[in-house]
């Protein structure tokens, strides 16, 4: 049985520092992953006009942002300049992508775009989109054929640009894969969506903590079935390696085959996916609304 897993790269800390240190363990692990790149300007700071998001103060307070995130990139976008990720660490990643695992877009800026999305028009997803896009084209050489919206939030505008330029998306929340409906009318290409609660939004909650949270998430994947697990360069790369690794080790002797989303969509059918309707909630542990396969 095949778990995929999802690596989230949304800062420039978490892309020189997180980056290659999971690129390491996955190798250690005979791991597959796949990364999905922010590439334009780190402008971390300014997600904290979130503060009126309900379940923003929980989130921050459970999960000890400074500690993982660092002062100085709480500044950037504010007090410091945002610096340009793609640019910056360009050797970075076609290092990582030369080890073996898949790369893709996040997004072009993290915070604008989960910001911006939810209620965006076509010319405003698409040109962030397009950004995106040319700056994966110029740090790889190549187009980019995946991409995972960042904080899970997105619209039909961007599903019709993934329909034309993707071969598969993981922007949702869910159970399975599917291909997406948008009140009802077919648009996009194959959603794999993250099926797994994240560390960030166990830690904290209902007695769970960094020594315990991987026998929990384990409990959850004892039934063996298809999942994907989204873990983020600025946390499993960092105050969360050990527990990762934990994850790691404890699938392997589940006895899943641990791949990059590319191997799990390879396995499927894209004909056969069932259909679903994308629309937009809450998930336990994060603040604001996400899009979920209904």
């Amino acid at each position: 049985m095949k778990l995929a897993l999802k690596i989230d790269v949304d800062t420039l800390r978490g892309t020189v520092e997180g980056v290659p240190r999971l690129a390491r363990l996955l190798e250690r692990h005979g791991a597959g992953a796949s990364f999905f790149y922010s590439l334009g300007p780190d402008h971390t700071g300014r997600a904290l006009r979130r503060v009126f998001r309900p379940g923003f103060f929980s989130k921050v307070r459970r999960t000890s942002v400074l500690r993982h995130y660092g002062l100085r990139t709480l500044l950037y976008g504010t007090l410091l300049p945002g610096p340009d990720i793609g640019i910056r660490c360009a050797a970075t990643l076609r290092a990582v992508r030369d080890m073996g695992f898949e790369a893709g877009v996040h997004c072009w800026d993290h915070v604008r775009w989960q910001d911006g999305i939810e209620r965006a028009d076509a010319g405003w997803t698409e040109r962030e989109m397009r950004r995106g896009c040319e700056r994966f084209a110029a740090v790889f050489g190549t187009q980019p054929r995946a991409w995972a919206a960042a904080g899970w939030q997105t619209n039909r505008h961007a599903a019709r640009v993934e329909e034309l330029a993707f071969d598969y998306a993981s922007d949702t929340r869910g159970r399975c894969a599917f291909r997406p409906l948008w009140d009802g009318a077919a648009i996009g290409c194959a959603q794999l969506p993250t099926t797994l609660p994240t560390l960030d939004e166990l830690v904290g909650r209902d007695g769970l903590d960094e020594g315990n949270v991987a026998v929990h998430l384990l409990a959850l994947t004892a039934e063996p079935r298809q999942h994907v697990f989204t873990a983020h360069a600025e946390l499993e790369g960092g105050a969360f390696l050990g527990a990762f690794e934990g994850l790691l080790s404890g699938w392997k002797a589940q006895g899943y085959e641990l791949v990059s989303l590319r191997a799990l969509f390879a396995s499927l059918d894209p004909a056969r996916l069932p259909q679903h309707d994308v629309v937009y909630g809450e998930i336990a542990g994060r603040s604001g609304r996400l899009a979920l396969q209904a």
